[in-house]
């Protein structure tokens, strides 16, 4: 038996919104300031994530696509923690 939910989203989306975090939560300050945004994905659900791989300024209706990235360490043992975060489409 199979538990929890599977449910595949799109990895391409465009910004909805978008914020500048000069001090972040403990578990992210080694990453601060950093540019959080709520991508609205192709397939139309909306996720809140991190922006990675930026090379310049960020403006709602750019498109953008899921990476898998570290998103932080946790523990006295330094688990990597990975997640999804987004970044402009390479390119081809």
């Amino acid at each position: 038996m199979k538990s929890g939910i599977d449910t595949k989203i799109s990895p391409h989306g465009t910004i909805y919104s978008f914020t500048r975090l000069q001090e972040a939560p403990e578990a992210y300050s080694a990453q601060a300031p950093y540019t959080l945004a709520i991508v609205e994905l192709d397939d139309g659900g909306r996720v809140t994530a991190q922006l990675t791989d930026l090379d310049g300024p960020v403006q709602i209706g750019d498109p953008v696509e899921m990476v898998t990235r570290k998103l932080r360490t946790d523990g006295a043992r330094g688990m990597i923690v990975y997640g999804y975060k987004f970044r402009p489409p390479l390119k081809q």
